[in-house]
């Protein structure tokens, strides 16, 4: 059994180090996909501070600027998006550097239809390795599916889209769909990565990336759009969770169909050893 939700992933591309004009345009796609029926919707990673990680690798005089443009878990920024999913009565999930008292992490919130904070996940594999003097690139260290209106899911961000483990140890914890922020690879490697961890899992995936966005559904590409600015839609189908009443429930579906699909094979049967 399944529970069909409308999903929306966004190709933005952010500007670098312009906060205010990438929560505006984050708004502006934001409303775009909810107007299309959208009930679940991610957007790229990093995308409030515009993605500025690897500038402030190259340039260590930067991190400074990367302290005072990371959003706090309770800043402004976020209590703009969470106002807007209750407006809008979606569940959003969309990546930022989020600074908090050790250093900044590149984090996925994912908020919910009533303005609530769903949980946040902090990335977990760092294409750029990680290094304890970063303390603007700190690394997560927990991969627990998080509780949303639309059922329990996983976040991977970017880079950690190519270890199947990080995916398999939320759906083991529950999670019945994967949501994907991403800021890179628009290869084709990539894409059978997230069709991998979709089938692999048996889960529905959204991946929001600047310049393409997948969609997977029953193990299945539902969208896919190349280009940057760009909105895809699809129906993904997220598996209910094991339960007593949900086993019934598919054993009676199963049952249902069973009686007269036995009786159309023993009618070919019969039909086939009398000819």
């Amino acid at each position: 059994m399944y529970r069909s939700v409308r999903a929306a992933a966004l190709s933005i591309k952010p500007k670098k180090w312009d906060k205010a004009a990438n929560a505006d345009k984050l708004e502006d796609f934001v409303r775009q996909a909810a107007a299309q029926g959208a009930e679940l919707v991610v957007a790229p990673e990093g995308f409030l501070e515009g993605y500025v990680v690897m500038d402030v690798i190259e340039d260590p005089d930067l991190r400074a600027d990367m302290w005072e443009i990371a959003e706090p878990p309770d800043g402004p920024c976020i209590q703009r998006f969470s106002d807007l999913a209750a407006e809008l009565r979606i569940v959003l999930c969309f990546g930022y550097a989020e600074r908090r008292d050790d250093g900044v992490y590149n984090a996925a919130i994912i908020l919910g239809p009533d303005g609530e904070h769903c949980g946040t996940y902090y990335k977990t594999q760092l294409a750029e390795g990680a290094c304890d003097d970063w303390d603007f690139n700190r690394l997560g260290h927990s991969l627990r599916a998080i509780d949303t209106p639309v059922g329990r899911v996983g976040t991977m961000i970017c880079n950690d889209r190519w270890n199947p483990l990080i995916a398999r140890a939320q759906v083991m914890d529950g999670a019945q769909a994967l949501l994907i922020p991403s800021f890179g690879s628009r290869s084709r490697d990539q894409n059978l990565n997230v069709i991998a961890r979709a089938r692999e899992n048996g889960v529905p995936v959204v991946e929001a990336n600047v310049g393409v966005n997948l969609i997977v559904s029953k193990g299945e590409v539902a969208a896919y759009v190349w280009g940057t600015d760009r909105i895809s839609l699809a129906t993904i189908e997220i598996p209910l969770p094991p339960s007593e009443v949900n086993a019934r429930a598919v054993a009676e579906e199963f049952m249902t169909w069973r009686g007269p699909e036995m009786q159309r094979r023993y009618e070919r049967t019969v039909e086939k050893i009398s000819s």
